[in-house]
C-alpha cells in the first residue's frame, strides 16, 4: 500500500513570517492520481517538494504507506520525480538515461535492460533507445524522463508541471498518455499544475490550493458543479464562471435594472456582515438568451461575439441605470465582462441589448463576507 498522508503539514521558509503551506491535511489513496492545482506561488510545488524530502517540514508529518517519512532522506522514500525540465544527461543514450538510477543502485545489468525495454515499450520509445537526447523532440524527451521514473518501480510518482515546456498540441497528446499510463501502472501519483484544464482532464481527484491553504478536494465534476467558495468557482472552468456581487431586494437579486429569483434557503443564510448583498455565479453554458418580456432575466449590452463553429459566445456589460456600466464589484476574470454561451447560428449583433436567463438549478450563490457557498 502506498497511501500518502499530509497530517497538519506546515512549511515556513526562513525569513518569512507567513507559511508557504499552512496546516495541510490531505489523503492520497493507494493508486490514486491526485492533481494539485492553483495559481503561481500558492504552495503546490512546496507541497510536492516536502513529500519528496527536498523541503523541510516545520510542523506536522508526512506518511507514505503508513510509514512516517517526515525526516527521512529523499533516497529512502521510494519515490520518483518528473520535472518541468527533463534533466537528461546529454552524453548518454536514451537507454542509459532511463537506467541510470538503477545502475547507481547496483541493479544487475540484465535486470536494468529488462526494465528499460519494458518501459520503452509502454512509452513507445523502443526505436529511440540508442539515440542521444539532442536527437529527440521535446515530447520524446519528456517521455524519456517519464521512463526514468517508471523503471525505478517506485511507490509514488511526483510530477511537477511536466508538460509546461511542450507546445499546445503536444501537451494535449502527452497528458492523455500520462493519464492512461498512470492507470495502467496503478502507481499513486501527485501531479502539480497551474493549468486547470489539465487538472480537470487528468485527475481522479483535484485539490485546489490558494496562498498555502487547501480550498477544496474532490472529483473534477464535484469541483465544477459545486465549488465550495468564490475562489474555486472562478479558478475551475474555462471560460471562467461569471461572478458578480448584487444587492438583495425582497428576496431577489437586483442585477442592473432587473431582478431574478433566488432560493429562499440561500437568502436566509446571509448575515449582517453581507450588507444585504449576494455573490451570484453562473457558468457561460448555464444561461441563455430569453424573450424581452421575461420577468426573471437581466439585460446585457453585447460588447463582443465569438463564433467558434460548434459554439457561440457573447461578452457583455450588465446594464445599470440605463447604461452599460462596468460593474465595479465584478469578480470574473473574463475581461471583466459577462460571458454567455449561445447557439452560434443565433448570435446577436455587437451593440445590441439582450435578455439573459440563468438556469435556476445551475446558479452558484456565495456570501460576500466569507466567500463561502450558500446553496
Amino acid at each position: 500500500m502506498a497511501e500518502v498522508v499530509f497530517d497538519h503539514v506546515t512549511r515556513i521558509y526562513p525569513g518569512n513570517d507567513k507559511p508557504s503551506v499552512d496546516d495541510l491535511n490531505l489523503d492520497i489513496k493507494d493508486g490514486e492520481f491526485l492533481v494539485l492545482v492553483g495559481p503561481s506561488g500558492c504552495g503546490k510545488s512546496t507541497t510536492l517538494r516536502m513529500l519528496a524530502g527536498l523541503e523541510e517540514v516545520n510542523k506536522g508529518r508526512i506518511l507514505i504507506g503508513g510509514k512516517d517519512v517526515t525526516t527521512m532522506q529523499p533516497k529512502d522514500r521510494d519515490i520518483a520525480m518528473v520535472f518541468q525540465n527533463y534533466a537528461l544527461y546529454p552524453h548518454m543514450t536514451v537507454a542509459d538515461n532511463m537506467g541510470f538510477a538503477l545502475k547507481i543502485a547496483g541493479t544487475p545489468k540484465e535486470e536494468i535492460r529488462k526494465r528499460v525495454e519494458k518501459a520503452a515499450e509502454i512509452l513507445d520509445l523502443t526505436e529511440y533507445l540508442d539515440r542521444k537526447p539532442k536527437a529527440l523532440s521535446g515530447g520524446q524527451r519528456q517521455r524519456v524522463a517519464m521512463g526514468r521514473a517508471i523503471v525505478r518501480e517506485p511507490k509514488v510518482f511526483l510530477m511537477d508541471e511536466p508538460l509546461s515546456n511542450l507546445d499546445a498540441k503536444l501537451r494535449v497528446q502527452t497528458r492523455t498518455q500520462i493519464a492512461a499510463l498512470q492507470r495502467q501502472l496503478g502507481v499513486t501519483t501527485l501531479y502539480v499544475t497551474h493549468d486547470q484544464t489539465e487538472a480537470l482532464t487528468m485527475g481522479d481527484r483535484i485539490a485546489v490550493i490558494k496562498l498555502g491553504i487547501l480550498q477544496q478536494v474532490g472529483a473534477p465534476t464535484e469541483l465544477y458543479d459545486r465549488p465550495a467558495n468564490v475562489f474555486v468557482a472562478g479558478f475551475i472552468g474555462s471560460p471562467s464562471m461569471n461572478l458578480n456581487t448584487h444587492p438583495v431586494v425582497n428576496g431577489k437579486a437586483k442585477i442592473g435594472e432587473d431582478t431574478i429569483d433566488l432560493p429562499t434557503e440561500a437568502v436566509s443564510k446571509l448575515t449582517a456582515e453581507d450588507k444585504g448583498q449576494i455573490v451570484v455565479g453562473f457558468r457561460p453554458e448555464d444561461a441563455d438568451l430569453a424573450p424581452a418580456d421575461d420577468p426573471n432575466a437581466f439585460s446585457l449590452k453585447v460588447v463582443n461575439v465569438e463564433d467558434l463553429g460548434s459554439d457561440g459566445y457573447i461578452y457583455g456589460n450588465i446594464i445599470t441605470d440605463g447604461s452599460a456600466a462596468e460593474a465595479s464589484t465584478m469578480m470574473s476574470d473574463q475581461n471583466k465582462l459577462t460571458t454567455v454561451r449561445v447557439n452560434p447560428r443565433a448570435l446577436p449583433k455587437v451593440g445590441s441589448v439582450v435578455k439573459i436567463k440563468i438556469d435556476p438549478t445551475k446558479m452558484h450563490l456565495f456570501a460576500p463576507s466569507t466567500e463561502l457557498r450558500l446553496n
